[in-house]
């Protein structure tokens, strides 16, 4: 079941509170704008993994790529989870089928971690964060994760 908490995701996985985050990335490797933009300056890494991918590839939807670092002596996975195709557009970008994908790939991957993330598809991809948060529930079954709601 989702917890969550209120804060920085980025602050509070630099504190430990996490062993891995996920975000939400378009697949045109820019991580241009909200999160993604944090995460590029915080954790060039993610970005380096990112820019490993193909630029404009539509078959990295409901896929990932990651970086895993070390941040005062705690060993930190940054996660970009491709669950848009593009930042620009009307109406919805998120994509529900990729951002379930994303999610079953985490769990494969990194189960028994603590995983946190912000509400991936909700904020800037213009998505149904009702309909998201299901299938995060869903997808990460059993898993310690938690939404971190940004205070300002």
């Amino acid at each position: 079941m989702m917890k969550t908490v209120r804060g920085d995701l980025l602050k509070l996985a630099l504190n430990g509170v996490f062993d891995v985050i996920i975000h939400g990335c378009n697949c045109q490797c820019a991580m241009g704008a909200g999160i993604a933009k944090a995460i590029k300056s915080t954790f060039p890494e993610a970005y380096d993994a990112d820019c490993q991918t193909a630029r404009a590839d539509k078959n990295k939807l409901g896929k990932i790529s990651f970086a895993t670092v070390e941040r005062s002596g705690h060993e930190l996975t940054i996660v970009n989870g491709y669950t848009q195709f593009h930042w620009q557009g009307t109406g919805v970008l998120a994509d529900y089928a990729a951002i379930r994908s994303v999610m079953a790939e985490v769990k494969s991957q990194f189960a028994g971690k603590r995983i946190g993330y912000p509400k991936i598809g909700a904020g800037l991809a213009k998505g149904d964060w009702t309909i998201v948060s299901k299938i995060i529930d869903e997808e990460l079954t059993g898993e310690d994760h938690t939404l971190v709601e940004y205070l300002v």
